[in-house]
């Protein structure tokens, strides 16, 4: 029998995965995704080596493929191959990165699965480089897609984290106004960096609260003409009437023809493509994060309780992950 697993793109997976959280922890992330040339100098001020590590580093990111030497010597840009390389390596640095204190301690949380979602703790950072180098292709696109068709005067993003979809959008659609909403302080004080780096922060309203918070005072939905929630809405899944009450709230808000637009996660899809992660990816929620994640009719039960009455689903990229669409 031969089977479909071999070792050679395992390996380069590997090593591109190593490589890139390499250069993540370096800060030179930036500079590899600009495309723009830069030097050793360059990349040994943006990661406080000396300039001959900086040298041995690029050198090894350009014979992996990762990087291109440039004329003069030691210039470099980021190889054209650089965002899927990184889409792909985002998949083995969330499985076997951010998710570490789940493996390492697999025994212990099977042992004793009620105490796991409060004695350990993911590393929010590798959590969030993990999320986005998956989400570049894997699910960001065809949000931002669905979105910026609608051409909305008002966008509200739940569970916004940095705000980088609401920022793409205004910068796309300059009529618009955006709202970010998210629990996470650091990440509301990144959000309002970023609006001012990308020259839309007097468009960009943050709003550092829970989701949980919305039926009480929906005011940052008012108005709306999409409502975007991205991988946040499983959360509070396990409790039918918190996200009943999220869900009408958001319904209650939107403007007239408005949409709900939601990024989330199915569970154990049986389809070849996506079985494996889906597995993982559903194992590691429920078994560690405490977080069962709803089949894609119970989704679809919870929107049309909540008053909508038009309600698509397209699976994205990422396995797993679902493009629901909500309106009426």
């Amino acid at each position: 029998m031969t089977s479909k697993w071999t070792a050679e793109p395992a390996a380069d997976l590997a090593a591109v995965t190593a490589l890139l959280e390499m250069a993540e922890n370096l800060g030179l992330s930036a500079l590899l995704d600009s495309g723009d040339a830069f030097t050793a100098d360059d990349a040994a001020t943006a990661a406080h080596i000396p300039r001959q590590s900086a040298v041995s580093f690029l050198e090894a990111l350009d014979a992996a493929g990762l990087a291109v030497a440039t004329e003069p010597e030691h210039a470099y840009t980021g190889a054209a191959e650089l965002p899927a390389l990184r889409h792909a390596a985002g998949y083995v640095s969330w499985a076997m990165t951010a998710n570490r204190p789940y493996i390492d301690n697999i025994h212990d949380i099977l042992s004793d699965p009620s105490r796991a979602p409060q004695k350990y703790r993911r590393d929010g950072r590798r959590v969030a480089v993990s999320s986005r180098w998956i989400g570049s292709q894997g699910f960001y696109q065809a949000a931002f897609e669905e979105i910026a068709g609608a051409k909305p005067q008002r966008i509200v993003d739940l569970g916004a984290g940095a705000a980088a979809l609401v920022i793409h959008l205004l910068q796309t659609l300059p009529d618009s106004d955006g709202v970010a909403v998210d629990l996470s302080d650091a990440a509301c004080v990144e959000a309002l960096r970023a609006g001012e780096r990308a020259g839309v922060a007097d468009r960009l309203n943050v709003v550092n609260r829970a989701i949980e918070s919305l039926p009480d005072d929906p005011s940052p939905l008012a108005g709306a003409d999409v409502i975007h929630a991205g991988f946040v809405m499983h959360d509070v899944a396990g409790r039918p009437e918190v996200l009943n009450a999220i869900l009408r709230a958001c319904r209650a808000s939107l403007a007239p023809g408005g949409r709900l637009v939601i990024s989330d996660a199915v569970p154990y899809s049986a389809s070849p493509r996506e079985r494996a992660f889906s597995s993982l990816f559903t194992y590691l929620h429920a078994s560690s994060m405490g977080v069962a994640l709803p089949p894609q009719p119970q989704w679809e039960q919870a929107f049309r309780r909540a008053g909508f009455t038009d309600v698509a689903c397209r699976p994205m990229r990422m396995p797993t992950s679902r493009l629901f669409v909500v309106a009426g």
